[in-house]
């Protein structure tokens, strides 16, 4: 059992409670049925887009046949008990981040065991954390999953390297935890591209007749073995202790095909053809996905934002086209974009008003250069709109409002009434709920 302090809410970082408008999007619906009411992308999209409090959406998603137990990946970058709140590159509050210690890791347990019930058993679960929590969730993760599903721990290079004026190293890095539902499960090997300094390194051999770049790697391996592998093979032993990687009839074969190197000394190595490589196997230290740091990177202007490549990265490893992906902290909707991009049907939840708005732009938008996004914000002309808005349905004992904004499915609660914010008038298109 995990055992936490009493901790008292404050604002240690990010915006303080001065400039902060006080309200917290949390749920207020604990005495309240959760109800939604579903708009669908011209009758035909699988993919939902929730505003709400993802535990009630999680809950409601539990009893639809056609996702629970059929998610195939769930990716999630939740708030990090940095006791903060965060803003917009327009300082508009995207989300609240206030809860700490034995709070947090409440709040994110109920999460996790839905998460698992909706998960399929070949199923795979990322989470991305900072140090503040890292090792906490991954003992509740243990907890939850098991030690046996247990898989990596990837550490990320998140930014560049700072002038770092704390009595300490320059913090850089955050962590994804990566667990499975089952010790079956859907992975797709990645690989990097080789580098010319690598090749030149790795490969460092040209084959004569052929010019085929290789290298030359030992023919035995670790271990005795009594077996084929144990036998002599062109008149020598393997090197004590060891056993040849191949039977003799197959060292053989290699051999006929020009693929064994003989040395001076008559030792033999096997040739590895640099043309009948994949890459480089993807480690657990990411180096190259750095959030974004440039005038040429590309953003929504929402906090937290991800690198999309790095999404790409690990929706090729943990599923395949047509499956289903979640994450219930969509954010800025960087893991949904990057699942539609790669044919993968999505699930995207988020409780907050800036990120549905964020959420709905991009997909109509997409994204800009840093620099042409600080130069065209001043220059868009907004029209208002309210997030659910004009059209209103009774559902249940409860009046919901709802608006469909660029043909996207959109799950409204009953208990939302409407908010006002800008979207950029760049050919959006709102209509209005039909009767379902």
């Amino acid at each position: 059992m995990l055992c936490f302090g009493n901790t008292k809410t404050e604002v240690k970082t990010g915006v303080s409670k001065t400039k902060w408008n006080g309200n917290l999007q949390i749920s207020s619906f604990e005495n309240e049925p959760f109800s939604f009411r579903p708009i669908w992308r011209n009758g035909r999209s699988d993919n939902r887009l929730y505003y709400g409090d993802n535990l009630f959406v999680m809950s409601h998603l539990l009893q639809d046949k056609s996702v629970t137990g059929k998610i195939r990946l769930i990716y999630i970058d939740p708030p990090y008990a940095t006791n903060s709140v965060f803003q917009t590159r327009e300082q508009q509050d995207a989300y609240t981040d206030l809860l700490t210690g034995k709070e947090y890791a409440d709040f994110m347990r109920k999460r996790l065991v839905l998460m698992k019930e909706l998960l399929a058993d070949d199923g795979s679960i990322y989470i991305h954390l900072d140090n503040k929590m890292i090792f906490h969730i991954k003992v509740l993760m243990d907890d939850i999953f098991g030690t046996d599903n247990f898989r990596s721990m990837i550490t990320r290079k998140k930014c560049k390297t700072k002038n770092f004026t704390k009595k300490s190293f320059g913090n850089i890095s955050d962590y994804i935890l990566f667990y499975t539902k089952s010790n079956s499960y859907v992975w797709n090997k990645q690989y990097e591209e080789w580098t010319d300094d690598k090749i030149l390194k790795e490969y460092p051999f040209i084959e004569e007749n052929s010019g085929r770049r290789h290298k030359r790697v030992p023919i035995h391996a670790p271990g005795s073995r009594n077996g084929e592998t144990g036998k002599m093979w062109r008149g020598m032993h393997p090197p004590e202790g060891k056993h040849w990687q191949f039977t003799p009839a197959k060292l053989d074969e290699l051999d006929s095909k020009g693929e064994i190197y003989w040395s001076s000394k008559g030792n033999p190595r096997r040739k590895v053809f640099l043309d009948e490589s994949n890459g480089i196997a993807m480690q657990d230290i990411w180096l190259d996905y750095l959030d974004i740091n440039n005038q040429n990177s590309h953003t929504t202007g929402y906090p937290t934002e991800k690198n999309i490549d790095m999404l790409k990265r690990i929706i090729l490893a943990s599923s395949n086209e047509n499956d289903l992906v979640m994450d219930c902290f969509a954010g800025s909707g960087t893991t949904l974009v990057a699942a539609n991009e790669l044919n993968r049907n999505w699930i995207g939840v988020d409780i907050g008003n800036e990120a549905i708005k964020v959420i709905l732009n991009r997909f109509q938008n997409g994204t800009q250069t840093l620099d042409k996004y600080i130069s065209n914000k001043k220059e868009m002309k907004y029209e208002m709109h309210s997030l659910f808005a004009e059209e209103e349905c009774q559902n249940g004992n409860n009046t919901v409002s709802l608006s469909l904004i660029d043909n996207y499915t959109i799950f409204a609660n009953g208990n939302y009434s409407g908010s006002e914010f800008p979207l950029p008038v760049m050919g959006i298109s709102i209509d209005h709920l039909k009767e379902y």
